[in-house]
């Protein structure tokens, strides 16, 4: 533990602006998504042009990749939010079957292993398959966050866990504070999204 607090204390004398900055807007994004205010897209664009560049300078080549995505998704995500900051009865918190989170579970873990192995075979990538679950769980995540999916929260919850070990292990120590943080805001975000959820459901 004190190897660690001083390694972040040394990162934070030679710190990255660059990263600074992304772990700030990375978590603005977070706390607006709890408020289901549509300008967490934009937040989210900024941290994950960012991240693409850093991610691929340690080589999680899986998690660089992965910004492409978020930045297609932040452009969705803004469309399918925009109507309810109008005064609309825009997107509504929603949650899935249970056939749809076995749909979504295989994809992830189909998906990880194929990826996985073909980084660790063919590539000099860090801990491939680790990169490729956090990747493609991150990518059904986001998808569910763009659609209001109550259930996001939890699987954020399990992906930002990983996410810590891989970002200290690569020693990108702010990124790993950043998701300890975000591990923090789940539960508020959780929480915020079951309480909407439930007055839609009174309502009907």
């Amino acid at each position: 533990m004190t190897e660690f607090l001083g390694a972040v204390a040394e990162q934070f004398l030679q710190s990255s602006l660059l990263e600074l900055t992304a772990v700030v807007f990375a978590i603005a994004y977070l706390i607006l998504a709890v408020k289901e205010n549509s300008l967490c897209w934009y937040a989210a664009a900024i941290s994950t042009f960012i991240f693409l560049a850093i991610f691929w300078e340690v080589k999680l080549y899986m998690e660089s990749g992965l910004q492409v995505f978020y930045l297609a998704m932040a452009a969705y995500g803004w469309y399918q939010w925009r109507s309810a900051d109008y005064g609309s009865a825009g997107l509504q918190i929603s949650m899935w079957t249970m056939g749809q989170h076995a749909i979504a579970l295989t994809f992830i873990v189909l998906l990880t292993f194929l990826s996985g192995y073909f980084l660790q075979s063919a590539t000099d990538a860090q801990l491939p398959y680790l990169d490729s679950f956090t990747t493609w769980a991150s990518v059904v995540a986001t998808f569910m966050v763009a659609r209001k999916l109550l259930e996001n929260w939890i699987y954020w919850l399990v992906i930002d866990s990983v996410s810590i070990y891989l970002y200290i292990d690569r020693e990108l120590y702010f990124t790993a504070i950043l998701f300890a943080v975000y591990i923090v805001i789940i539960f508020f975000g959780w929480f915020s999204w079951s309480k909407s959820y439930q007055q839609k459901i009174q309502q009907v």
